[in-house]
């Protein structure tokens, strides 16, 4: 992932408009947007500007990146097993209209999965807009958490293909759905920052032209 894209992303998630950034960075809003389109870059004062607020390293922000997950060696068998894990929930619950279970919070939409010493567990509130976690426990140890945040933009917006696109998660993108996706007139992306450990991410979906769905989220493992 390039700085245009990153610092786009970033600046989502932290919930500011061009325009806060550009104030809190003492620049024009024609400057970030130039940031954000790749036509420009920002000089060394502003790139350190942006890493303190977005909470980066400058480093970070200037080496392209894609979002492959890199674990390190000695971790590399159990996180490839609770990566597979995790897709194997995805595509045995919410995305796959299968293990709901009872509600834990009031009015909350509740979803489990288990196979041997792995508990997955998915609950959200809300309709065209909702927010929830995800968890996956090792042996009754928490090991991994995700928050996602979303909304309807639009009435022709259809929770048939966001299920859809989100059972085609992979080994490369394991955290919502795909990097892209389109069946039909629908088109789903998906961009984040960051590894399986520690990750930002957000994902929208088109309907042709119109944008009718969009969700942030954050996660990673647990220690």
């Amino acid at each position: 992932m390039i700085f245009s894209e990153k610092l786009q992303l970033l600046r989502k998630n932290k919930g500011l408009t061009q325009e806060e950034l550009a104030e809190k960075t003492g620049v024009s809003r024609q400057a970030v947007a130039k940031w954000e389109a790749g036509q420009v870059y920002p000089d060394i004062f502003n790139l350190i500007q942006i890493s303190n607020l977005l909470n980066v390293s400058v480093d970070y922000l200037v080496k392209d990146q894609d979002c492959a997950v890199r674990p390190a060696a000695k971790q590399d068998s159990d996180m490839e097993e609770l990566i597979a894990f995790r897709l194997e929930a995805n595509v045995n619950t919410y995305a796959a209209f299968q293990n709901e279970v009872d509600s834990t919070r009031p009015q909350s939409h509740d979803f489990r999965y288990e196979n041997g010493r792995y508990l997955y567990h998915d609950t959200y509130v809300g309709g065209e807009q909702f927010a929830g976690e995800e968890a996956v426990w090792h042996d009754g140890t928490a090991v991994y958490a995700m928050n996602y945040m979303g909304r309807v933009l639009d009435d022709s917006f259809s929770g048939n293909f966001l299920k859809e696109a989100l059972r085609h998660a992979d080994r490369k993108m394991p955290y919502r759905g795909p990097e892209y996706y389109q069946a039909g007139e629908y088109t789903y992306r998906c961009k984040v920052t960051g590894d399986f450990t520690w990750f930002q991410g957000y994902e929208e979906i088109y309907r042709g032209e119109i944008k009718v769905y969009e969700c942030t989220f954050h996660g990673g493992t647990l220690r």
